[in-house]
């Protein structure tokens, strides 16, 4: 859903928008080894969901999601991509809809085009929580962070959909590190491992997660970050943006 839902709502027949198809955004927030989730609370509901929004008739898919992400975090130019199509039959349920809409007054009429099957792209991205502004959409009470292993009940599909965009950010992380833009410039190889730790949850060994790191090619060392004794200082590391 979007700010233009009340638009959405009113216009039956949904003109406008690209019929049966949606667009869920997991947008995963990490910062100080820690992992959340963004999700939306419906006004008077108790429902719970992703972000996520229509494709206008004039919209490329990929422009829809960047739109999605903007609106809900105020963040641009980030790494956003296209993991999964959710088309399964049994992800229909027009219930909550009809919910979220009732709160809001509506009685839709049963052909109603918001309460029709639709497939939904999934897209997942990376940010770091402490540099977006959750913002709700009209028809939510907030929008917030939630940890991974402190999840409310979710609405339709959706949970599936976080694991599925969880299994393929895991999956992925090695190539689209980069991309994520999470770490400083110049890091240790500390401070990459907390942050594969965090997102993986689990321990690695240091000496082969560091050995894999450099067999990747995607790293250039820097020098020492000399906070103590210079025996013990860590070598600082930057990307290789070609790469």
């Amino acid at each position: 859903m979007n700010n233009e839902f009340k638009n959405q709502e009113a216009d039956a027949r949904g003109d406008g928008y690209l019929p049966g198809l949606a667009i869920d955004a997991v947008i995963f927030g990490f910062h100080d080894n820690q992992l959340k989730v963004l999700l939306l609370a419906y006004k008077n509901t108790g429902l719970f969901a992703l972000p996520g929004g229509f494709i206008r008739d004039y919209e490329d898919v990929n422009e829809a999601a960047r739109r999605v992400l903007l609106d809900r975090t105020g963040l641009t130019n980030i790494f956003l991509d296209q993991f999964y199509v959710f088309g399964d039959r049994s992800r229909h349920d027009a219930a909550p809809l009809k919910a979220i809409m009732a709160a809001r007054g509506v009685m839709p009429p049963e052909n109603h085009w918001l309460l029709k099957r639709f497939v939904s792209v999934g897209y997942y991205a990376l940010v770091d929580f402490t540099k977006a502004i959750p913002t709700p959409d009209s028809i939510s009470d907030s929008c917030d962070w939630y940890a991974l292993d402190d999840l409310p009940v979710l609405m339709q599909d959706h949970q599936l959909i976080i694991q599925k965009a969880l299994e393929t950010l895991r999956i992925n992380l090695d190539q689209k590190l980069i991309g994520f833009n999470l770490l400083t410039e110049d890091f240790t190889m500390g401070e990459l491992q907390n942050l594969y730790e965090t997102i993986l949850n689990k321990k690695l060994i240091r000496a082969a997660f560091q050995r894999k790191m450099l067999s990747l090619g995607i790293l250039e060392r820097i020098a020492k970050k000399f906070t103590g004794g210079a025996h013990k200082a860590p070598y600082v590391y930057r990307f290789i943006l070609e790469k």
